[in-house]
């Protein structure tokens, strides 16, 4: 990367899903590794970056309520996965020297560090990568709810949400060709129309915050650091268009 950053703090949301790679549970070593190359190379043109990565790789609590499982106990037991995954992706960044610290909303000190806003943002100000993992600590709020939450703590400048397809389409792009691609939504659109971006919680949250959203295929090679850029291809969600 040559030209300027358009950011220079930004939360990096990615899914428990884009760790899967072509698998169909758990995690793709080769995936994780292109992610972290990818986070590697942001940070190197100087971006603090902060993650927050789901866990329906492993286990999803709202599946497991829709079996019968108690929604509370389902969603702790995925806030546990969120920390495997947050703790395999420290592992793959440090394998590429960029230092990098996991902070738990559920404190377990010989893990990792518990979340601490200031501490956070003082790893990040020193350049380290900092993942939240297990969520808000709380059952019923989702990994982009949290997401939303710690971007905000954080002074973000923007949440990228890494997806499987490369921004917001009116219909599952994958299963329908002809969906239509939106470049730029407000907030409003996406709560209004129902689009599958973030949950309606996260997107008010932004909103709230003023805090812009950027929607992006996580699985194109180079892709973040194109995004950071303002190129490449990418849905923009904002106060107004």
């Amino acid at each position: 990367m040559t030209e300027q950053p358009v950011y220079k703090r930004v939360l990096l949301k990615v899914s428990g899903e884009a760790l899967m790679g072509s698998r169909e549970y758990g995690l793709d070593k080769a995936m994780v590794q292109t992610i972290a190359s990818d986070i590697a190379d942001v940070v190197a043109f100087g971006v603090e970056v902060c993650l927050v990565i789901g866990g329906g790789n492993i286990f999803r609590g709202v599946s497991a309520a829709a079996s019968g499982m108690d929604r509370a106990q389902g969603d702790y037991i995925g806030m546990l996965a969120t920390v495997m995954n947050a703790l395999a992706m420290q592992a793959a960044l440090e394998k590429l020297n960029v230092p990098t610290r996991v902070q738990s909303a559920i404190p377990m000190a010989s893990v990792c560090e518990p979340y601490v806003r200031r501490r956070a943002q003082r790893h990040m100000e020193k350049g380290r990568v900092v993942i939240f993992a297990a969520g808000t600590g709380n059952p019923f709020f989702t990994t982009d709810t949290a997401a939303a939450l710690r971007a905000a703590e954080m002074g973000c400048n923007v949440l990228l949400k890494g997806t499987q397809v490369d921004g917001v389409y009116a219909a599952d792009p994958r299963k329908n060709p002809d969906a239509e691609r939106y470049n730029e939504l407000t907030y409003l659109d996406v709560l209004s129309r129902d689009l599958s971006v973030m949950d309606a919680a996260a997107i008010s949250l932004c909103r709230e915050n003023h805090l812009p959203i950027i929607v992006f295929n996580i699985h194109e090679t180079g892709a973040f650091g194109r995004v950071i850029r303002g190129e490449g291809r990418f849905t923009r969600i904002v106060e107004t268009q």
